[in-house]
């Protein structure tokens, strides 16, 4: 790539030369890629900023929330609250909605987030990162309230991450593919790296907490266990494992090379669809990789068909290379739900 094209002029091309998005959401776009480089300033800054370590609270799906989590969600609140684009807020950190103050004019976009995912990982430094998903106010809305969020991911007008790696690098979609922006810290802004990302429909490698296999159900056991048995077995090939624990750092390795990410249901907590929330992360991630190429289901269902009806649901996860996405699914049709 020869000329270095920002994330504002690759916006401004969205809307003005290509039509696929209106000025609000480009903007509100700008925002949250802001919002993102303050995070990742402070998640570089680690012990020296005095950021790490347990917060002392819990959020409300009674996980104990790090520093960097709070630090991170007040960032986005705060940079994303009084620009007019939005109607309200969700957080995977929050009870509920955070709709804008009335000193604030009012826009009509819905944005969610996962201030940081992987939040395990912040004081051992590894990747982490942020998600995101716009969503539009339904028409003829006279107020906002929680049930306007409860849209399925197919309703999505944009998404993306942004992972704080060795580099920091910021993955959107806004319905037109996927590109991929790397923060140059020297100049203060995101350049396009990587447009049109693809993923290969086959792959070799698979990403799952194996800890938990005792807990599967039979179609994920099955699965997994034809890719433990290598070339002799019936896949005819030998697949390696990668687990970062981190969604944002395993979705972007699919992202970049290809593979196929699982958290499945297991059978501690048989009355939960999934562990990861549908909202703030498998619906942005879905998106994301279909957009890609790639598929993304709960074993039986496409995730962004899917109605949610709390805004803190969880689901099923599985994600990336097509055609092992099939295969699983199709382990799962064959057994009885």
């Amino acid at each position: 790539m020869t000329q270095k094209i920002s994330l504002t002029r690759y916006l401004v091309e969205q809307q003005r030369v290509d039509g696929h998005i209106p000025s609000q959401l480009r903007l509100l776009l700008e925002v949250v890629a802001r919002s993102c480089k303050s995070i990742s300033q402070a998640v570089n800054k680690g012990a020296l900023g005095g950021v790490l370590g347990s917060a002392g609270s819990e959020n409300v799906q009674g996980e104990v929330q790090k520093k960097l989590d709070i630090i991170a969600n007040e960032v986005l609140i705060e940079a994303n609250e009084w620009g007019g684009h939005l109607a309200a807020m969700a957080s995977e950190e929050m009870d509920g909605i955070y709709v804008v103050p009335n000193r604030y004019p009012q826009g009509e976009y819905l944005l969610l987030f996962d201030p940081l995912d992987g939040s395990s990982n912040i004081d051992v430094n590894v990747s982490i990162g942020t998600i995101f998903s716009v969503l539009k106010m339904p028409e003829d809305d006279r107020g906002v309230d929680e049930g306007d969020f409860l849209q399925p991911g197919s309703k999505q007008v944009a998404a993306g991450y942004c992972v704080y790696g060795p580099q920091t690098t910021l993955v959107l979609t806004v319905g037109d593919g996927v590109a991929m922006f790397t923060l140059d810290r020297e100049q203060g802004s995101f350049v396009l790296t990587r447009e049109n990302v693809q993923i290969p429909a086959d792959t070799k490698e698979f990403a799952i907490n194996m800890s938990n296999m005792r807990h599967w159900d039979a179609p994920v056991r099955r699965y997994i266990d034809e890719c433990l048995q290598g070339k002799e077995g019936p896949r005819g090939k030998d697949f390696n494992m990668r687990w970062i624990a981190s969604m944002v750092a395993d979705v972007h390795r699919i992202l970049t090379r290809g593979g196929i990410f699982m958290y499945p249901w297991d059978k501690r907590e048989p009355g939960k669809p999934g562990k990861l929330r549908l909202m703030y992360e498998a619906n942005p991630m879905s998106w994301l990789i279909e957009q890609a190429g790639g598929a993304a289901t709960n074993g039986r269902q496409r995730i962004l068909d899917i109605q949610p009806t709390q805004l803190h649901e969880r689901v099923s996860v599985i994600l990336g290379s097509r055609n092992e996405v099939e295969r699983v699914t199709s382990y799962h049709a064959q057994t009885p739900a």
